[in-house]
């Protein structure tokens, strides 16, 4: 398995990029080579204090002297900054050097980059991100996540058809539960927008072609109360979900702790209740999911949050390797090959 590490992509590059790549290489065994890709200089002089060992045959620096900001146009950014990391990382990725990149720098650069390189799946329109919520059920996958903000009706069926071929390659799912977001359960809810994606996600099930069972339209308690495998939005329905979901968890665990500090009575409490608090923070946690999928494009591209710590950067690297080994991309094409021998069958 080789695996690009764009190391000055994120809030915190490149300490955490470095300290979660040797994390990873000290965990996953298949990992045969991780690409450092960014400023060579910065990359050996910062690689030492963070656990890495250059001089590991499994490490590989490959010097990128440019990096995009987390507030650059991400599709402008990659063609005018062809020597930065996402791009020299994005491009070893085309050339078959490695199976798959990581990144937690700028998420439209990413993309951007992505579908111009390694250009999309055939019968894809759009790539969407795939981001796992903590389902009562499983993981619930929330698609797109941000890739594609201005989507229409045909992109969401692709996401639909990816979001299935990823539950089933990945996680067994035999028949994924496919759900779109909207403001109520009633068919007749939603803008025009998603009454148009309802009727189209109706119309496809009802061909007997589609590779999911469509649950119709979900509320956001779904995405964790009930059994869903997917749950389809555009891109900015998505990231606003996501982002709203992690600033509540974020305080709650503030405020969960400042109660249970309040007095030494709660403190004891707290103490022998450690363990199932260590539970739910595994379970609840972002770091734990480390990264995300972009699917349909032609290669495996994880992209991590911006605020990666050194544990979600190594398992987005984790999330990196285990995508290639369940042949994720090579689900999808077969999911729209029998798609489309079963709209040719007369």
């Amino acid at each position: 398995m080789r695996v690009v590490l764009d190391v000055m992509g994120g809030d915190r590059a490149p300490e955490v990029n470095l300290a979660g790549g040797a994390d990873a290489l000290g965990r996953y065994p298949t990992l045969e080579r991780l690409f450092l890709v960014g400023d060579k200089d910065v990359i050996e002089r910062e690689a030492p204090n963070h656990g890495l060992d250059l001089s590991d045959k499994r490490v590989e620096v490959v010097h990128a002297p440019e990096v995009v900001g987390m507030s650059e146009p991400g599709a402008k950014t990659i063609r005018r900054k062809k020597q930065s990391s996402i791009s020299v990382g994005m491009d070893l990725v085309k050339a078959g050097d490695a199976q798959a990149f990581v990144s937690a720098g700028n998420t439209g650069a990413c993309v951007a980059a992505a579908q111009l390189k390694l250009r999309l799946i055939a019968g894809i329109e759009r790539a969407g991100i795939a981001t796992g919520l903590p389902n009562d059920f499983g993981p619930c996958h929330l698609l797109d996540a941000g890739a594609n903000p201005e989507a229409k009706p045909s992109h969401l069926l692709g996401y639909a058809i990816m979001g299935a071929a990823f539950s089933s390659g990945v996680y067994g799912v035999d028949k994924p539960r496919v759900g779109l977001m909207s403001n109520g359960e009633e068919d007749e809810k939603g803008t025009a927008f998603t009454k148009q994606t309802f009727a189209m996600l109706k119309e496809f099930e009802a061909s007997g072609r589609a590779p999911f069972e469509f649950v119709g339209n979900i509320e956001g308690h779904h995405l964790f109360d009930t059994k869903l495998d997917v749950c389809l939005c555009d891109g900015f329905v998505g990231n606003v979900v996501l982002k709203s979901c992690e600033a509540t968890a974020k305080t709650l665990s503030k405020s969960l702790k400042a109660s249970l500090t309040a007095s030494p009575l709660r403190k004891l409490g707290a103490l022998l209740a450690r363990g199932a608090f260590a539970e739910l923070k595994e379970k609840m946690s972002a770091e734990a999911y480390g990264g995300s999928p972009l699917l349909g494009v032609n290669g495996t591209v994880i992209i991590a949050h911006g605020g990666s710590t050194a544990l979600a950067i190594r398992n987005a690297i984790r999330t990196a390797v285990e995508s290639v080994d369940h042949k994720v991309n090579r689900h999808i094409a077969e999911a729209l090959e029998m798609i489309q021998r079963v709209g040719q069958e007369p």
